[in-house]
C-alpha cells in the first residue's frame, strides 16, 4: 500500500493544473491550448450581427422614405402635320420639366401629354435632309394656343403656350 504522503501531492498537482488553465491571466491572454478567450470572442460575434442587422435595416427599410409629392397638371396636346420624317421634342409630364425627344418620326403625328403647371408646354420640330414643310399646333385643356410651320431642309419650327396657374 502507498503512504498517505504521496496521495497528497498528486491531488495537489492535478488541482493546480486545471486552476491555471481555466482562469488565464487576463481576458486577453490565451490558455496554455494556444486557445482565445471565449468570453471575447462570444463579445465580438454578438456586435458583428448587430452592426449587420443595423446596416440590413437600413437598406431594407423603405416605408421610411417620403412619398413623392403629386405635381398638378394640365392636358396638353402637341400635333406636327405634314408629311415625311422630322425630329420632335416636347415637354410631358416631368417635375423637373425635362423634354422627351423623338427622331424620325413619320408625320403626321399626334400626343396629348400631362404637362405641370408651371413649365410652359413647348414643342419643337426639325424637318430632316429632305425638307418640305410641316406645321406644328399646341393645345391646353382642348383650347388652341399656337402654330408655326417650318419649310426646307432642316426646317425648324416651334410652339409654346402658357399653363394658367392654380389648380386643373
Amino acid at each position: 500500500m502507498e503512504s498517505p504522503e504521496s496521495v497528497e501531492p498528486a491531488e495537489s498537482a492535478v488541482s493546480t493544473a486545471s486552476a491555471e488553465s481555466t482562469e488565464p491571466a487576463s481576458p486577453a491572454d490565451a490558455d496554455k491550448g494556444g486557445r482565445p478567450d471565449r468570453r471575447g470572442l462570444a463579445i465580438a460575434a454578438v456586435a458583428l450581427l448587430a452592426c449587420g442587422g443595423l446596416i440590413g435595416y437600413g437598406f431594407l427599410n423603405t416605408d421610411e422614405k417620403p412619398k413623392p409629392r403629386a405635381v398638378p397638371t394640365a392636358e396638353v396636346t402637341y400635333e406636327v402635320t405634314g408629311k415625311g420624317t422630322a425630329e420632335l421634342s416636347y415637354l410631358a409630364r416631368s417635375e423637373s420639366g425635362k423634354a422627351t425627344v423623338e427622331k424620325r418620326v413619320v408625320l403626321p403625328w399626334k400626343k396629348t401629354v400631362q404637362v405641370p403647371l408651371g413649365k410652359a408646354p413647348t414643342i419643337g420640330l426639325v424637318l430632316d435632309e429632305k425638307g418640305g414643310q410641316a406645321s406644328c399646333s399646341l393645345a391646353i385643356r382642348g383650347k388652341h394656343v399656337q402654330l408655326a410651320t417650318a419649310f426646307g431642309s432642316y426646317g425648324r419650327a416651334t410652339c409654346t403656350g402658357e399653363l394658367p396657374a392654380g389648380r386643373h
